[in-house]
């Protein structure tokens, strides 16, 4: 068996509340990962369910949750000094180039994984435009993070209690009208990562984006998230793709599928 399909022990040494119910769990824990991978975090006798890691130096890594349901709320419970037990990492991570104009876009908590992309590439010599999208101030995750650490953030609201009032494709498209960046990489709802694909590719700059789809074993067996009609797994030859390559995806945009496989639509 791979080593990665066993599963990993850690201590959570730090806890930090990013806003109302999002937690950044920090575990002690050697682990080699890229900023875009994930684990499957694991609760023996109730489930495994996928995170993104917001964070990464070798010893200990991050994972930032937020409580939407019974998994995520058990994760909540633990403190300080706990063990946290995971699998992975697995899948595909951003190409974070040196010396150039990046741009993210982040909607929701998709904002954790783009604040350690940002950070990578600050550390390559990139200038770094990070524009990250909540429904209201309250909810606006890592822009003070991101902002001490000496980048440009762009802040859009759909209520405008912070930042632009608007979406954050609206910013991305005022962006490029007046500071052309050359590659762009998003991580947040779909639709979102959807018309930044699309309008990426209109414009042609280069783009990545995180494609979400359920994961069941995380590792290339099961099949669960597989997408029409290429079949690539999401958590093999993803969840990184190019913004090229997801608007070759048939259901990109338009459903995904739930735990059972049935179809669920978008809008």
């Amino acid at each position: 068996m791979h080593t990665n399909e066993l599963p990993k022990h850690g201590k959570i040494v730090r806890i930090e509340e990013e806003c109302q119910d999002v937690e950044s769990f920090f575990i002690s824990s050697k682990m080699e990962a890229l900023p875009g991978q994930f684990i499957l975090a694991w609760i023996p006798g109730m489930d495994a369910k996928p995170f993104c890691i917001s964070s990464c130096d070798g010893s200990r890594f991050s994972v930032t949750v937020c409580k939407v349901g019974p998994f995520s709320e058990k994760i909540f419970e633990k403190k300080i000094g706990d063990t946290f037990s995971y699998f992975g990492p697995y899948g595909t991570s951003f190409s974070i180039p040196e010396n150039q104009h990046l741009a993210t876009v982040g909607g929701g908590y998709g904002a954790a994984a783009l604040a350690w992309v940002a950070k990578e590439a600050k550390e390559k010599g990139c200038s770094v435009d990070f524009i990250v999208g909540a429904r209201k101030k309250e909810s606006i995750l890592f822009a003070k993070k991101v902002k001490a650490a000496g980048m440009n953030v762009i802040i859009t609201t759909d209520d405008g209690s912070a930042g632009l009032k608007g979406r954050t494709t609206d910013a991305l498209a005022d962006l490029i009208k007046n500071s052309r960046p050359d590659v762009v990489m998003t991580v947040g709802p779909e639709m979102m990562m959807y018309y930044v694909a699309k309008m990426c590719q209109e414009q042609n700059i280069p783009c990545e984006i995180s494609m979400e789809r359920y994961m069941k074993c995380g590792f290339g067996v099961c099949g669960q998230c597989c997408v029409d009609d290429l079949g690539i797994r999401m958590c093999k030859e993803g969840p990184v793709i190019s913004g090229d390559l997801a608007l070759q995806i048939k259901e990109f945009g338009k459903y995904h599928r739930d735990r059972q496989g049935r179809k669920v639509m978008y809008g």
